[in-house]
Formats: structure tokens, C-alpha cells, sequence
């Protein structure tokens, strides 16, 4: 059962945060949601409605390039630089999102994920990881961090902590983490391992772009409007939240055909 929704208003980016089978809905303080945990597969779908225009993929740097070295060696180092250029996506984050993308058509073919999808969320979520100062250094660790409120239902949902503060360096209460904020319990499900270094982090942006987009992908093929927009709506559970990630995608695919 969701929780009584308030009016609706743009998501301040911190404060969206990544659920991952979950469905009950409560809104924090500026319309962003929290999705509690339950079965995803009964959220109600996203009406159909915007979708981002397909880009063009991200080139692959050479035929041998490999995820053993983490996905960012995948990925074009010209390319993304050009794209960093076109778009004013920091090149490490680019890095970051389109070798999710490359990862993933080698992983999961059928799903059809987009790199300018993975950077909406991460624009909306973190400004790539720029949040309050903070920045994506050359090893993808966001630096000093990237944190979202207390869920402390204070003007926000309540997660009681689930990690001990591990994972969002809070002991009695849960928040949002790193460039894609990931709560600590979603983490420990979908958590991944994108830069090669045997450890998931979701403040080191290959980690969390290559999680977010297996979450999205378990929807299934990203390239039908309404699996696309029902697996957004999942990530936060609002209809304009999916447009505005729409409305990004589509700006940086835009730019990827400048």
C-alpha cells in the first residue's frame, strides 16, 4: 500500500533515491520518493508517455578491451572526451555510464540499455557525482562522498539502519549513497563490482552505474517505451520523475549526434 502522496514537484536531485525490489512508496520533502521493500514486479507502470530518443552507442576502445580491467577500459578514451565536451558530463562519469552500457550488451543483450539513460539518473541524482562539492576523481571514487538525508521520517520516509552505518556512514538511521543513491539494503542486493578491484562501492561510479543498470535491466528490453518508463518509474516511484529523466536522455543523445 503506498502512502498518501503529497503534490507533486521536481526531485531535488540528492534526495531520489535507488529501490530495489520494492514497492511501498513514501515522498521525502521535496517529491522525491523512497521506495520501501516488497515485490517490484507489482508497482503500477508508468503510463506511456515520454521516452528518450535512442543515441548512438558508445564505442568500444579496442577489439580486445575487456571488463577484466573495469568497464571504464571499454570504453572509446577519445570518444568520451568528446562527449564529456558536447554535454558537460565530467569524462570520468561518461566513463562511467557507457561502460555500464558496454558491459551490459555483453551481459544481457535482450535489455537494450542506453548510457544517456544511466546519465539522467545520474544527473538528476548527484549532478554526476558533484553534490555539494563533491567530485569523481580519475579512480571513480566520489570524493569526499556523495550522501542523502537521514530517512529518519522526519519530512521524509523511515528506513531504520540496515547496515551499521557500513555502507552510508550512519549507524542508527539508513540514507542514500554515492552518484546514483543507493540505500544500504538495496545495495547489499544489487551491489556490483564495475571497476575490477574485487570490491562494490557505490560511491565509485563504475560500481554504481553497472548496478543501476542490471536494476533497470531486470525489467526487461529498455528499448519498448512502457518496460522503459516502468523500470524509471521503479527507481523512483514518481510519472514526472520519469519524464524528466526522459527529458534529459534525450538532451545527451542530442548531443551524442552533434
Amino acid at each position: 500500500m503506498a502512502a498518501k502522496r503529497r503534490r507533486r514537484r521536481r526531485p531535488h536531485p540528492i534526495w531520489t533515491v535507488l529501490a530495489a525490489t520494492v514497492v511501498v512508496a513514501a515522498h521525502l520533502a521535496l517529491g522525491a520518493v523512497v521506495i520501501v521493500p516488497a515485490v517490484a514486479e507489482t508497482l503500477r507502470p508508468s503510463p506511456v508517455g515520454g521516452v528518450p530518443d535512442a543515441a548512438p552507442t558508445a564505442p568500444v576502445a579496442t577489439e580486445g578491451a575487456t571488463a577484466s580491467a573495469g568497464n571504464a577500459a571499454l570504453v572509446d578514451q577519445e570518444w568520451a572526451e568528446s562527449m564529456s565536451s558536447r554535454s558537460g558530463i565530467p569524462v570520468r562519469a561518461v566513463l562511467g555510464y557507457a561502460g555500464a552500457e558496454i558491459a551490459l550488451r555483453a551481459e544481457n543483450p535482450a535489455c537494450g540499455i542506453g548510457w544517456t539513460t544511466l546519465a539522467a539518473l545520474g544527473r538528476i541524482e548527484s549532478s554526476h557525482g558533484r553534490h555539494d562539492g563533491a567530485v569523481i576523481d580519475d579512480d571513480g571514487v566520489t570524493r569526499p562522498g556523495v550522501w542523502g538525508p537521514d530517512l529518519d521520517g522526519d519530512g521524509n520516509a523511515l528506513i531504520a539502519d540496515s547496515d551499521g552505518g557500513a555502507i552510508d556512514g550512519a549507524a542508527e538511521i539508513d540514507r542514500a549513497v554515492g552518484p546514483l543513491q543507493f540505500i544500504p539494503e538495496t545495495w547489499a542486493s544489487w551491489g556490483a563490482d564495475g571497476d575490477g578491484d574485487g570490491r562494490a562501492d557505490p560511491q565509485q561510479i563504475d560500481d554504481a552505474a553497472l548496478a543501476a543498470a542490471r536494476y533497470l535491466c531486470h525489467y526487461g528490453d529498455l528499448t519498448q517505451p512502457e518496460t522503459w518508463r516502468t523500470a524509471i518509474f521503479a527507481y523512483n516511484h514518481l510519472d514526472v520523475y520519469v519524464d524528466d529523466v526522459a527529458a534529459q536522455a534525450d538532451r545527451y543523445a542530442a548531443d551524442a549526434r552533434r
